[in-house]
């Protein structure tokens, strides 16, 4: 198998594992508007417990549930690289009681790696806003000597393919981020697919690669150790946590970005007054010290958009991660 493929469940049985119904029979009356909430409400992290998104989610419904006046908790359905609890969330009565922690990985990536996912990112969702992002760091073992991004680049060049990295699972967000370095740099780097962030930094401790790009909670104990070497941030400013790292646009490739972006969902359908109740409730949140401080303490950042600005902004990362996958071969089988 090329590296850059990967296998994955049939994604045409999604519909039938989550035993949901079609849209049109579940599209009942939705709450009044005046009196939403009045019962608990469903927070769908599409990603196992104790990742980012979720952090992020938990995060998010614990402060939101106070700015509601009604409990708000997590359900993770998690499988198919998120497109299950994305799913679950698209066939949910639009009711304003179901709602998606989505993350750029699915809502942007995975829309290009699995065409038959049964439901369209664009039209099956009524976004509420983007909430925050995390960068992830270019990291080399110290071994190789390499200490920034252009010493990195002329060494890749000097073997072409000789150099590899790892990878926390293919069509991942560390994935792609690696395959756009490579295409806007020019150069070949073997890739080394494990599965999860965690097998995929132990390979680099070891030795077994000699790069990865790694989320910044795991990569910042392991900088602040000397047991890598950050030679770039993929955020277009410079994380305040490690303000000594250039950002890999600074260091030489113009436009170079890829971070976690998280934004909230419901399904499409949901009323307008809904959705901003649920955006003014989110907002809120976000200005919350506490809801601040532990997110900067986990190197997330926010990005609070409107319902509005969401579309263009979807339309452009699909469109920039869709290039990235067809340009560089990856694909789903």
């Amino acid at each position: 198998m090329n590296r850059r493929q990967f296998g994955c469940a049939g994604l045409g049985m999604l519909a039938a594992s989550t035993g949901l119904l079609p849209r049109g029979s579940l599209a009942q009356q939705a709450a009044a508007p005046g009196t939403y909430p009045d019962r608990t409400v469903t927070l769908v992290v599409s990603w196992a417990p104790g990742g980012s998104t979720d952090f992020v989610g938990r995060l998010l419904a614990q402060q939101m549930s106070k700015e509601l006046g009604q409990q708000v908790v997590v359900e993770n359905r998690a499988g198919a690289s998120g497109t299950i609890g994305h799913l679950y969330v698209a066939r949910a009565r639009p009711d304003g009681y179901t709602l998606l922690m989505g993350v750029n990985s699915t809502y942007a990536m995975a829309t290009h790696l699995f065409p038959q996912k049964g439901y369209d990112d664009a039209t099956s969702f009524a976004p509420i806003g983007r909430i925050a992002e995390t960068p992830i760091f270019l990291c080399v073992r110290p071994q190789t000597g390499i200490k920034s991004v252009q010493e990195l680049i002329a060494k890749a060049k000097a073997a072409p393919g000789k150099m590899s990295y790892a990878s926390s699972g293919a069509g991942s967000s560390a994935h792609l981020a690696t395959e756009l370095f490579l295409k806007m740099a020019d150069i070949q780097v073997m890739n080394v697919t494990y599965r999860g962030g965690a097998p995929a930094v132990q390979a680099m401790l070891a030795g077994d690669v000699e790069m990865a790009f790694v989320d910044a909670v795991t990569a910042l104990p392991l900088i602040a150790a000397k047991e890598v070497v950050p030679i770039g941030v993929s955020s277009l400013t410079r994380n305040p946590l490690a303000p000594d790292v250039p950002t890999i646009d600074e260091a030489g490739l113009k436009g170079f970005e890829c971070s976690s972006q998280f934004a909230l969902l419901a399904p499409a359908g949901t009323p307008e007054p809904i959705i901003r109740r649920l955006h003014t409730a989110m907002a809120n949140t976000m200005k919350d010290p506490g809801v601040l401080e532990r997110l900067r303490q986990a190197s997330n950042f926010p990005t609070v958009g409107t319902p509005e600005a969401f579309p263009a902004y979807l339309a452009a990362e699909s469109a920039k991660w869709g290039e990235v996958i067809r340009t560089r071969g990856i694909t789903a089988e």
